[in-house]
């Protein structure tokens, strides 16, 4: 029998980095290519046939709210998770874990943009090694000491990970994307049941146990001016493409 799947979208953040365009735009509805970054994950989960995401909010958590009461729904069901006190990315999960009952989730961070083909994520996380209770997205970046590099053994199953430290050993990092089902929120909850921070309270005790799935497509944490310069210029690039290629 085949799990729905549902996803954990996180969106409740400051965008701090990206002031002053986020003192009045929640940094998940910052626009690439004319769409806010929300917008493109909800596409995303309905062309793999999602059968819930649940969108947390916090920061200008009314503005989030009048994008998601507007989105046009398909089959696909929209929650709303909102926290007075930012509850951290492992927190939220934690506090909406029976959202996932019977599925498998995703846990994805709104504020990335990605070209990934996340059908392909979750083929993988299907055919993932015995043992591992996570699949990470993993991208090759041009700024290695700025994100989570992870070193994999031969069967990609993550055995080292060096969080935004000055030179780290490789350039493929942590995409912050996982897929999971219920062992590991059982896992999660017996181990760690009041983390906070994903990657420095629960990564770092599953080395092992996580397993990896790699994209060569366009990933950006658009944390900054410069990536979101960045990421506009390869949607640009990427419209002009497909125009070239499918001229009317």
């Amino acid at each position: 029998m085949i799990k729905p799947i549902r996803a954990l979208l996180l969106a409740a953040g400051f965008g701090t980095r990206l002031r002053p365009l986020t003192l009045h735009t929640p940094k998940c509805l910052v626009p690439i290519g004319g769409q806010p970054l929300l917008a493109h994950w909800l596409r995303q989960l309905e062309l793999i046939g999602a059968d819930a995401a649940l969108v947390n909010t916090h920061y200008l958590a009314d503005r989030v709210e009048d994008f998601l009461a507007c989105w046009q729904q398909g089959s696909m069901g929209l929650k709303r998770s909102h926290e007075p006190s930012l509850l951290g990315t492992a927190g939220s999960l934690l506090a909406n874990r029976a959202f996932f009952t019977g599925c498998t989730g995703l846990l994805i961070h709104a504020d990335n943009f990605s070209q990934a083909d996340l059908g392909q994520l979750l083929a993988a996380h299907a055919s993932r090694p015995t043992g591992c209770l996570l699949t990470m997205l993993t991208f090759t970046t041009s700024r290695p000491s700025s994100c989570g590099i992870v070193e994999i053994d031969s069967d990609g199953v993550v055995v080292g990970f060096h969080e935004k430290v000055i030179d780290p050993p490789g350039n493929r990092a942590n995409g912050a994307l996982y897929v999971f089902d219920q062992p590991f929120l059982d896992w999660l909850l017996i181990n760690h049941p009041n983390a906070s921070d994903f990657s420095t309270e629960v990564l770092p005790h599953c080395l092992g146990r996580i397993f990896t799935w790699h994209t060569n497509s366009f990933y950006i944490d658009i944390g900054t001016p410069e990536a979101l310069a960045e990421a506009e210029a390869i949607c640009s690039e990427l419209v002009s493409t497909s125009l070239s290629l499918n001229p009317e």
